[in-house]
């Protein structure tokens, strides 16, 4: 079940132009704002953007969310008041963008890899393939589910050094909570004899005629 609040699909930009769009948005930030005004105001801008319907600018917004959380001690009310009321980018809006993202376009450089992604490629941080990965076994993709166990067989090898990873383990605990409360339930079996024929009505017991007043004297 998709929430309201998460927009209708049209496109899913690719991180690059992504990019050149937030940067040309900070660049037209006032300098005599706040910080937290700056943040509020570039956030705003990419939140319009995801409301038209490109889900890559949902990918930027998911990602700062959990870049000001973290900062703030991972407190949500605050980082809530921070980028404004009804824009924190919970999990419905995450397992909607993360549905849209075309795995064989994600970038996944090799250790020491300093190539440049292609323009059509999606730059993603670890924790955020982990969940594109995680939703796409969970709905039966092989070749997402052979690369989630791959990935998953290092994860506690990388966890200290990238703090972004709690937030795939809530992902993962959320989709597995949301994936139970769906699942139909199992067929019940049939009672014993609820395919026989039914029994044959009972007939009427006869009543006996009322004693005469002949009978009776």
């Amino acid at each position: 079940m998709v929430d309201r609040d998460v927009p209708e699909f049209r496109t899913i930009s690719p991180t690059q132009r992504v990019d050149i769009y937030i940067s040309d948005w900070r660049a037209e930030l006032l300098p005599e704002w706040s910080p937290e005004e700056k943040e509020r105001r570039l956030y705003e801008r990419a939140w319009a953007a995801y409301q038209e319907g490109d889900y890559g600018f949902g990918l930027w917004l998911w990602h700062e969310c959990d870049r000001i959380t973290l900062a703030l001690g991972g407190n949500v009310r605050e980082a809530t008041r921070i980028l404004g009321p009804g824009k924190y980018f919970g999990f419905s809006h995450r397992r909607a963008v993360a549905e849209k993202v075309p795995i064989e376009r994600i970038h996944r450089p090799r250790k020491g890899d300093m190539s440049t992604p292609r323009p059509d490629a999606f730059a993603l941080p670890h924790y955020q393939v982990l969940c594109v990965y995680a939703l796409r076994a969970a709905s039966g993709d092989a070749t997402a589910k052979a690369q989630y166990e791959i990935a998953l067989g290092e994860l506690e090898l990388m966890r200290r050094a990238d703090p972004y990873l709690r937030y795939f383990d809530t992902f993962r605990d959320l989709l597995q909570r949301t994936a139970t409360v769906a699942a139909p339930p199992p067929d019940a079996s049939p009672a014993a004899g609820a395919d026989a024929d039914p029994p044959a009505p009972r007939k009427p017991r006869r009543r006996s005629p009322a004693p005469t007043s002949e009978q009776t004297s």
